[in-house]
């Protein structure tokens, strides 16, 4: 390939200097005239321009034969390809980002809706429906519903855990409200709390609001994610310098003709493709993981839809709540009594007035989120996501086809960035290990760029993370169960969990990761306690272990 080339440039060398030998003074006089107009149209001085031909000697990019550049001339022409190219892929960078945050702004506009929607139908319905079991505990509902938000927002929260903790405590302060005339100690609430899973106080509801809230939202909460996460992909590659070899290369493709007198040869289409495939080497490796990425971001809408679909689930929270406070009014007294008989009988409150009042069961009518706005947000992103998934790839030739100016067609007229006459070598393949013979832009495959590298990486995370969403999984808590038996206080959870004293640093009170836009990491301080998660604790102990030979773990 390199003698290939090298006899390319000798051939094309001696056919500009017989064209050289042969043009007529008058014609390279108005040829450099023609120089003189294009550089004055940039905005440079005219007094650079030579009237007819100088000898090239003095250049330093360009070929140095007769020439209608200065080394001044030469220098501002290769500041201003060097001003195109950024532009030219800033304006393409730009695009793709600002395509992408408009999906992340409808998206999540979207989920956001849903959920406040369902907070507003119970403020709105619980009150005249449940009277004081709801009002009294209007403050557990929202703790509640701000909880679903931030962890929908990317706080590190264990949300099978915080249902968990939830239902643990809306199940002591109902039965309180349920018989006021009984002493009920902190000690007998823990009882209770271990007799909730087989009792099953609240029915079905926390089952089912567990199994497929965490669904639905880990699946939103990963797609908007992935938006996020795909525009700042794109940002921080266009922000990537691109090498001297490349600015010559650039400056050869753009300005040499004009310097050579022919401004009016446009660059041949191979040439222009092999140039700007060197300059962007680094950025075409992105296009394995940012295809996965996206194709598993296409794949996870699949999980938007059906009774566990994140349309259904987020706005209907309310109506699991619902459920779950008529089931305890229907199974009170059976419940009681089988409170009584694990328990023991408590002790009647002598301070107590009056008799308990047995409350009449609300009527609740559950309304449904309205369909069809999320099925065109899902269409419109799919056929996006699929229109940007060779975007890394194909930018060389969009950038030479819409902004380089470049030939219709590869022929005796396009400019070959020696003379004006046909392209020979072939066209790289894509990638850095590919330009090791490009004969347009020397690229060292040996030393790949380290930001374009950190990105892969986190398109490999994040795609991760997806596929864990798309089977129902937080990629944050691998290790929690993903089934279970249902229960009344919050369906399997563990007595430390569901017991009267739940900790408030439990690990379902942890840091932001993976924050969407707009959470900051001080708005999620606030409900985050600063204990490591789960599996950061796991990671510690087991180093912890390591460190100290101790021969056996032990786990609890």
């Amino acid at each position: 390939m390199e003698l290939r080339a090298g006899g390319w440039w000798l051939l094309c060398a001696a056919a500009a200097l017989a064209s050289c030998a042969h043009g007529d003074p008058a014609s390279k006089s108005r040829s450099c005239g023609e120089v003189r107009q294009i550089y004055g149209a940039k905005g440079f001085s005219l007094s650079d321009v030579p009237q007819a031909e100088i000898s090239g000697e003095h250049l330093r990019i360009c070929p140095q034969g007769h020439t209608c550049c200065t080394s001044e001339m030469e220098e501002n022409l290769a500041n201003r390809s060097r001003a195109e190219l950024e532009t030219a892929l800033l304006d393409s960078s730009r695009a793709l980002q600002a395509a992408l945050a408009a999906q992340l702004r409808g998206f999540d506009d979207h989920f956001q809706h849903l959920l406040n929607d369902s907070e507003r139908l119970l403020q709105d319905t619980f009150p005249g429906a449940f009277g004081e079991l709801f009002t009294q505990n209007a403050k557990a509902f929202r703790d509640l519903y701000a909880e679903l938000r931030l962890y929908y927002r990317g706080a590190n929260l264990h949300l099978e855990e915080t249902l968990a903790e939830f239902w643990a405590r809306l199940l002591e302060r109902l039965f309180r409200q349920l018989h006021p005339r009984l002493l009920l100690p902190d000690d007998y609430l823990d009882c209770l709390g271990k007799q909730a899973e087989p009792l099953r106080p609240f029915g079905d509801a926390p089952h089912e609001l567990r199994l497929r809230a965490t669904r639905a939202f880990v699946a939103a909460r990963a797609f908007v994610q992935g938006l996020g996460l795909a525009a700042d992909v794109v940002r921080k590659v266009a922000q990537v310098p691109l090498g001297p070899e490349c600015w010559r290369a650039v400056m050869k493709l753009l300005y040499c003709a004009h310097c050579l007198g022919v401004p009016g040869a446009r660059p041949c289409p191979d040439y222009c493709r092999n140039v700007l495939k060197g300059c962007l080497a680094n950025q075409a490796d992105l296009d394995a993981e940012w295809r996965n990425l996206l194709d598993s971001m296409v794949l996870i809408t699949d999980k938007f839809w059906g009774p566990s679909g994140a349309e259904n689930v987020i706005g209907s929270v309310h109506s699991w709540l619902a459920e779950a406070i008529s089931a305890l009014q229907d199974n009170r007294d059976t419940l009681t009594a089988k409170v009584i008989q694990g328990c023991g009988n408590p002790k009647v409150n002598p301070h107590s007035s009056g008799s308990e009042e047995k409350r009449p069961r609300g009527k609740l009518v559950v309304q449904k989120p309205p369909a069809g706005a999320l099925e065109k947000l899902v269409s419109e992103a799919k056929a996006q996501l699929r229109d940007a998934q060779d975007f890394w790839i194909s930018l060389p030739g969009t950038l030479c086809s819409e902004k380089m100016a470049m030939s219709a067609a590869s022929d005796d007229r396009c400019w070959n960035g020696v003379a004006r006459g046909r392209y020979l070598p072939e066209v790289m393949g894509d990638g850095l290990a590919n330009q090791i013979n490009n004969p347009e832009v020397e690229v060292d495959i040996t030393k790949p760029d380290m930001t374009v590298r950190q990105q892969i990486m986190q398109l490999k995370v994040m795609t991760n993370r997806l596929r864990s969403a798309y089977n129902g999984e937080d990629a944050d808590f691998q290790d929690a169960s993903d089934d279970g038996s249902s229960s009344g206080s919050g369906d399997g959870c563990p007595d430390d969990v569901c017991g009267r004293k739940v900790s408030k640093n439990s690990s379902s009170r942890t840091t932001l990761t993976h924050a969407l836009p707009g959470l900051s990491e001080r708005e999620g301080q606030k409900t985050s306690a600063t204990g490591c998660p789960r599996p950061c604790m796991a990671l510690l102990l087991l180093l912890l272990t390591l460190g100290l030979s101790v021969a056996r773990p032990r786990w609890r």
